[in-house]
């Protein structure tokens, strides 16, 4: 996929000038090893400088890991740690930083061989907070080489995250529809995560469009798209009109990105959109997707800032959907009930016209938007990507600025069910367990639209980190809570 970074992480050891450094030395050794050996994909930076005990070695390896290209940082404490050395390197690093501890090894060890790294973490993170520097510790950051490994594994995608979204540049594309005030977007709090944002009029689109008319890119284009559908390209006619406005967007992002790296687009499709260009986008807006440049529909642009989170941490094509329908209750009691450990009110449709990418489908056609067509002509209505959503395990999230600027955010995890859909667009039977209640007493307590950033996979617990590294308050992220944990508007007396 294009349009993600990857983390080159930085690891730092530092020790109390009072403790062994040789502690600090091997056992930085011994977890270099581990990473290497347990994940070799990742991309870790040993600093060999020095270890960091006083400010002139911070300023040394602080060097150093910017010279070798880190854009992530692993402060790992070998023994006790230099409080204060340790943090001014957490603070002149700019990017997403991790402390981690080291356990002690050996019951034999502990008169000249104690490192006391569990008490050095805690004045280690009392000091972050008092220089208000953010940093990632994870649930219990105390470990020996092969945990310390680990905690470096699930730091990676939180570390591609945050460094993403300090690139990111939104770009959107005219107003959102009439009465779809719901997905409101102040822009505020995009450039306190350190986005950039560009609105466009449709207007603007749609002249660049025109001018890629006969574009000699588009055969090329049109012969990847009946690549791709193979037997679903049910809609021959309009390809070469979608080609055009794929090309229209990528030399869009190329030309106004600016300085920033990475983009994410939030695009028009209605309702002057298809009687204008004569087709609608959705099949596009998968392709661009499934290449990493997520675009969501009805300019919802903290739906295509959820979308990019969801990419870049799965290094995976992501969709948006609306929370759309209800299962049916004979639909539940033939394909669900018995079958799949879920109630009625667990379950819900996600759906889109076509928006998902193809290969996050079971099946797909090439078709026309059905409730567009029932008020416009079919013609002016085709580019939907139609199918049943593939079935696997899921997390539905989203982060949103509210309309007095404040982040919130929810989490839930599921999967979408083996069982056919019998409908339309781009969709699939999802279960999440006591979505009923979350349904309530989150998206509707919290004032969420109906929009929802899909992954496919489970990817909550580091969903759950990035939110809270960017800012978003903890009482802010919801989630779907277990049976017998009663959200705090739920009526008691039920």
């Amino acid at each position: 996929m294009t349009n993600i970074p990857e983390a080159k992480i930085g690891v730092v050891a530092v020790s109390r000038d009072c403790f062994p450094e040789s502690l600090s030395v091997s056992r930085r050794e011994a977890l270099m090893k581990a990473v290497h050996s347990k994940y070799p994909d990742l991309d870790v930076y040993e600093c060999p400088i020095c270890i960091v005990e006083s400010e002139i070695h911070m300023v040394q390896a602080l060097e150093d890991i910017k010279k070798a290209g880190c854009n992530s940082l692993v402060v790992y404490l070998g023994n006790f740690g230099p409080e204060i050395s340790e943090t001014l390197l957490a603070k002149h690093f700019e990017g997403p930083k991790m402390f981690i501890a080291a356990a002690e090894e050996h019951g034999d060890s502990l008169l000249d061989g104690r490192g006391d790294a569990y008490c050095g973490m805690l004045n280690a993170s009392y000091n972050l907070r008092l220089r208000g520097i953010k940093a990632y510790i994870p649930e219990y950051p105390v470990g020996d080489a092969e945990d310390c490994a680990d905690m470096i594994a699930e730091f990676a995608p939180i570390a591609r995250a945050v460094v993403a979204l300090s690139d990111l540049k939104i770009i959107s594309f005219g107003p959102r529809p009439l009465n779809f005030l719901a997905c409101n977007a102040p822009i505020y709090q995009l450039y306190q995560l350190g986005i950039e944002i560009e609105e466009n009029s449709e207007l603007d689109l749609f002249e660049a469009f025109n001018k890629h008319e006969g574009d000699e890119r588009i055969p090329a284009v049109v012969a990847d798209m009946e690549a791709e559908l193979g037997a679903g390209n049910k809609k021959p006619e309009i390809l070469a009109k979608l080609a055009q406005y794929e090309i229209t967007l990528k030399d869009w992002i190329e030309e106004h990105k600016g300085y920033r790296k990475y983009v994410a687009i939030a695009g028009k499709c209605w309702p002057a959109f298809q009687t204008q260009f004569g087709f609608v986008p959705c099949y596009v807006n998968s392709r661009l997707t499934k290449q990493g440049i997520p675009v969501s529909c009805e300019v919802d642009i903290y739906g295509a800032l959820s979308e990019f989170i969801g990419a870049v941490i799965s290094q995976d094509a992501v969709t948006l959907l609306d929370i759309n329908n209800t299962v049916p209750k004979d639909m539940y009691e033939e394909d669900i009930k018995g079958k799949f450990d879920y109630t009625l009110q667990d379950t819900f449709m996600g759906f889109h016209c076509g928006n998902t990418a193809s290969n996050k489908l079971s099946f797909c056609e090439m078709k026309y938007q059905k409730i567009m067509a029932r008020s416009l002509p079919i013609e002016v209505t085709n580019g939907t990507l139609e199918g049943d959503i593939a079935p696997g395990d899921i997390t539905f999230f989203r982060l949103q600025s509210t309309s007095d600027a404040k982040l919130r955010a929810y989490i839930a995890q599921g999967e979408v069910l083996p069982v056919a859909t019998r409908s339309f667009g781009s969709i699939g039977i999802f279960a999440i367990p006591e979505m009923g209640r979350f349904y309530r007493h989150v998206l509707i307590e919290k004032n969420f639209p109906h929009h929802g950033a899909v992954a496919f996979g489970n990817y909550g617990k580091v969903l759950y980190e990035v939110f809270k590294y960017i800012g978003v308050p903890v009482e802010e992220i919801g989630y779907n809570q277990p049976a017998g944990v009663r959200y705090p508007t739920e009526n008691p007396f039920k």
